[in-house]
């Protein structure tokens, strides 16, 4: 927790207004048993209705005056809370913004939404209640005590035993629970994996009649968790009765005690009455502090999970060269790269190197699983390689400024992920100040204009989130205009063009190979027909080059390629 009180920091002012509340509501209700006492003493010994009136009116008063600082204490200690909480979850997401792939593949999708959400609800319930009860409790508390030995002399002694019981007790109680606390936040991570799991692939699921199977999948995560909850539920659950039993016998107890000095005449009827109230408030305030502690466990737990997320840095960091220091445009080269993806035990790229230039078209393809999309994603640094050096325009990649660097390229990812909103607010991904007539040209360089036009609202047509509304080479062709936007110096392309027919993917390379320019082109890619204009072609097989060249040459020179191409075109073709 630590950690997350340094990154947020809470309004002094607001605090010390919330306790000036808290103890004026505290004093209002320590004068009550008082003013009790002196209504039996005074006015119901004394037959005395006109004390007994007074006394009630004034007791009124301050009940109504707690009540209405009590509601303006919770209002504040609520705003207090949920601004705390505001500000923590914003700083989440902007900390995940800034995770490489390797971050976000380290914590997993599952445990990520479980820590931005439930574990910081949790915080702010927990800081809720200790805003609200964590400082009126010890002021009850202590006030209490001291109000309790001015009315009921030695009859208060009984708290000098039950207190520290209590609170031994209650530690007991809290100690066995926080144990559980950690276990069962790991055991909601695995939960929400495989929810979220089972939501992204209900077709596939559906597809396979793997309902069944999957249902009990979840149900032996699900019934995992609940047992250890049930087990840490029993333990949290003994809390109540030790408090009660402790309660119940220090209430007989005083009352006892008072009785017998009540008879003696020791005592007034009024100050015994008083005192049982003063002690009731006393236990009342070490219950409550005690239900705060029990959160306290739980709590640490989350703000932990969260604090991990906080301290992680990214293996990602900023250079300092400017792109304004450049002296080549849209190039790209690999210089002996070395790359394995974080706990894998080989890498997965080995001794890649190549360079490409302005208007050029790299295309890159092999077997599956062989390290194609890994080179590109070394490009706008979403990785870095173990050795050797991904150069942008003659420089190193880590010397540009992140932001900077992708700033140049255009990526078009192996899965097209589009957001919710409309076909305009996706393409002005690649350009904020997009216009119409923006929007028109790269659809059209995409073949995207002929179903968007199609559509109600043209541009202005809602996406479904992950753009589930629209077809494969839907969303393809949504993803490719997107880059197209942005107009970049590198176009990166992912087997970008895989749900496209023959006849549109003809004429999108046709379309981008007019519009680009002098940028620079590189795609993966699984079908020969999609990359027979390269200017060049690397063929990836087990993470090494096996061949570089052009189509024609790769023929005569690369026996994987030549088998490629005679599966894909045919013998008579080539």
């Amino acid at each position: 927790m630590k950690t997350i009180f340094s990154k947020i920091k809470l309004k002094g002012s607001q605090i010390f207004l919330l306790s000036i509340l808290i103890l004026v509501a505290a004093v209002g209700e320590m004068m009550l048993p008082s003013l009790l006492a002196q209504m039996i003493n005074g006015g119901v010994t004394n037959s005395s209705k006109h004390t007994i009136l007074i006394l009630a009116v004034i007791m009124a008063v301050i009940t109504v005056l707690s009540c209405t600082i009590n509601f303006l204490s919770v209002r504040i200690a609520s705003r207090i809370s949920t601004d705390f909480s505001a500000q923590l979850r914003s700083q989440v997401f902007e900390k995940v913004q800034t995770f490489s792939a390797a971050e976000l593949d380290c914590f997993g999708t599952a445990s990520l939404v479980t820590r931005s959400t439930s574990d910081i609800t949790n915080v702010q319930n927990f800081l809720t209640m200790f805003l609200r009860i964590g400082i009126l409790a010890p002021m009850m508390a202590v006030a209490g005590l001291v109000f309790s030995a001015a009315t009921g002399g030695q009859v208060s002694s009984v708290l000098s035993v039950a207190i520290p019981i209590l609170l031994i007790g209650c530690s007991i109680v809290v100690i066995f629970a926080s144990r559980y606390s950690v276990k069962l936040r790991k055991k909601l991570d695995k939960i929400n994996q495989l929810f979220l799991e089972s939501l992204e692939g209900v077709r596939v699921i559906r597809a396979f009649n793997k309902q069944k199977a999957e249902s009990q999948r979840f149900e032996e995560v699900n019934t995992d968790y609940s047992s250890t909850a049930m087990v840490s539920g029993r333990i949290t659950s003994l809390l109540m009765p030790v408090i009660n039993v402790i309660f119940g016998v220090t209430t007989a107890a005083v009352l006892g005690l008072g009785a017998h000095y009540v008879e003696t005449g020791a005592m007034e009827v009024g100050s015994l009455v008083a005192n049982s109230q003063y002690i009731s408030m006393v236990l009342m305030s070490v219950m409550m502090l005690a239900l705060v502690i029990m959160m306290f466990p739980t709590t640490y737990a989350c703000s932990k999970r969260i604090a991990e997320v906080l301290n992680t840095e990214t293996s990602i960091k900023n250079g300092r060269f400017s792109l304004e220091n450049r002296t080549l445009h849209s190039t790209v080269e690999f210089r002996h790269v070395t790359f394995a993806y974080p706990g894998a035990q080989e890498p997965i790229l080995k001794d890649i190197s190549f360079e490409t230039h302005p208007g050029e078209i790299t295309a890159i393809i092999g077997g599956t699983g062989r390290g194609k999309s890994s080179i590109l994603k070394l490009i706008p640094r979403l990785y870095d390689p173990l050795f050797g050096e991904v150069l942008i325009d003659g420089i190193n990649a880590k010397e540009y400024i992140v932001e900077d660097l992708r700033s140049l390229i255009g990526y078009v990812p192996q899965k097209n992920i589009l957001f919710s909103g409309d076909i305009a607010s996706n393409l002005n991904f690649g350009k904020e100040t997009g216009t119409k007539q923006d929007w028109k040209e790269a659809a059209q360089v995409a073949c995207a204009e002929e179903f968007i036009l199609k559509k109600k609202n043209g541009y202005h047509d809602p996406i479904a989130q992950g753009g589930t509304n629209l077809s494969g080479g839907q969303r393809q062709r949504m993803a490719i205009a997107r880059a197209v936007m942005k107009k970049p110096e590198i176009y990166i392309f992912d087997d970008s063009f895989s749900a496209l027919d023959m006849k549109t993917d003809q004429t999108l390379r046709k379309n981008l190979k007019a519009f680009i320019g002098d940028a620079t082109v590189i795609m993966v890619a699984q079908r020969i027909s999609t990359i027979l204009d390269a200017d060049r072609i690397l063929v990836i097989d087990d993470g090494t080059v096996v061949g570089q060249g052009t189509h024609k040459d790769l023929l005569k020179t690369c026996p994987l390629y030549r088998e490629i191409a005679e599966i894909q075109l045919g013998k008579e073709a080539l």
